[in-house]
């Protein structure tokens, strides 16, 4: 038996070796410089949470040792008379303070640097960021379960897969159809949301050209798992290689071709647009990509006017069934609207929009 032991014991080390061996720590090997400062970020406030934990496992262990039952030595007496020392109150008081204030101004410093919606400033440490240097622009879109990228300056879209060029600056512009997802490519920056009706951004660069993967860091339903898309660092040649692929696809992304994508799949295959509608983004980003929905920004700007009851009633009477039905709102027999006032007759009589008496 205890031969077994020591062998099973033996064969622990090895396995657990080629278990981690498998690992990718792309956290402490990004590409791209927001996720390597990041990482910088990660080890410094490790290594000063580390100040205090070894020396106090390092006490412990010593206590323990010294004071045991059967250490019978003159330095390890009992004294149940002793309870202060000075010194050893500033000792066990000062350094936690010391290294609260450390991590407090690296936190208050890093998250204002490192703040997603604040431009890029620099390609890496060794190089400034060029006067005028005009970023990628990339409009993502979370759907179920899958993602859509739209470059509007390239006039392009592709879902489950995007590209942007090395030591160019990015600017992610990220919604969602329906649930909050999390936009995340680990070797260019930390994760962001994704949510429905919102808008959030996230200023990166990459400075390696190669393959890497993206995904979804938020748990968002059953196909959530494969809700991972490639993203290509490549050079400016080969970047424009890719649009002109993508522009060679004879496949427009119309309104109507984004309804029928919007609806949900799993291990959805990478797809080309060769051009989009115009004004999608924003249509998915205000929830009106059909033609009889009102835009929730004109919605807002309405309420910023002190607000228009008879048109938003006209904007929910107004939708078809298939919109209808869409959005949740299935003709199960209930009145939504049941009647319009736009003021009173001569004889004080309630009349409807259209002029006829109520």
């Amino acid at each position: 038996m205890r031969m077994s032991m020591k062998m099973l014991r033996g064969l622990l080390i090895p396995a657990l070796a080629l278990i981690l061996s498998g690992c990718d720590a792309v956290l402490l090997s990004p590409s791209g410089d927001i996720a390597r400062q990041q990482r910088d970020l990660i080890i410094i406030s490790v290594v000063l949470m580390l100040i205090i934990i070894v020396p106090v496992i390092v006490m412990i262990l010593t206590f323990a040792w010294k004071y045991r039952e059967s250490n019978k030595a003159a330095h390890a007496e009992y004294a149940p008379d002793w309870n202060h020392s000075t010194v050893l109150e500033l000792l066990i008081w000062s350094a936690p303070l010391l290294i609260i204030i450390a991590l407090g101004a690296v936190t208050w410093t890093s998250t204002h640097k490192l703040d997603p919606y604040r431009p890029v400033e620099q390609i890496d440490q060794a190089r400034a960021l060029k006067p005028g240097t005009k970023p990628l622009v990339v409009e993502v879109v979370a759907l179920d379960w899958k993602w859509l990228f739209l470059y509007p300056e390239q006039g392009i879209a592709t879902v489950n897969e995007m590209a942007a060029p090395v030591d160019r600056p990015i600017e992610f512009h990220i919604t969602a159809s329906t649930v909050m997802n999390a936009f995340f490519v680990p070797s260019l920056a930390g994760m962001i949301y994704a949510m429905p009706g919102m808008e959030t951004q996230l200023n990166a660069v990459m400075n390696k050209t190669g393959d890497f993967e993206g995904l979804s860091a938020n748990y968002s339903g059953a196909g959530f798992s494969d809700m991972r898309f490639r993203f290509h660092s490549l050079s400016d040649a080969d970047f424009d290689a890719w649009v002109a692929k993508a522009k060679a696809s004879p496949e427009p992304l119309s309104r109507e071709d984004y309804l029928k994508l919007e609806q949900p799949s799993e291990k959805e295959p990478v797809h080309y647009y060769g051009s989009v509608a115009p004004g999608l983004y924003n249509a998915i980003l205000n929830r009106c990509v059909e033609a009889n929905r009102m835009c929730t920004s004109d919605m807002m700007a309405l309420d910023a006017q002190g607000g228009q009851g008879i048109v938003g009633a006209y904007n929910v009477t107004s939708l078809d069934a298939a919109t209808r039905a869409r959005i949740g709102l299935a003709d199960d027999g209930q009145r939504y609207v049941g009647a319009l006032c736009v003021g009173n007759s001569a004889a004080g009589q309630p009349m409807t929009p259209a002029g006829r008496p109520l």
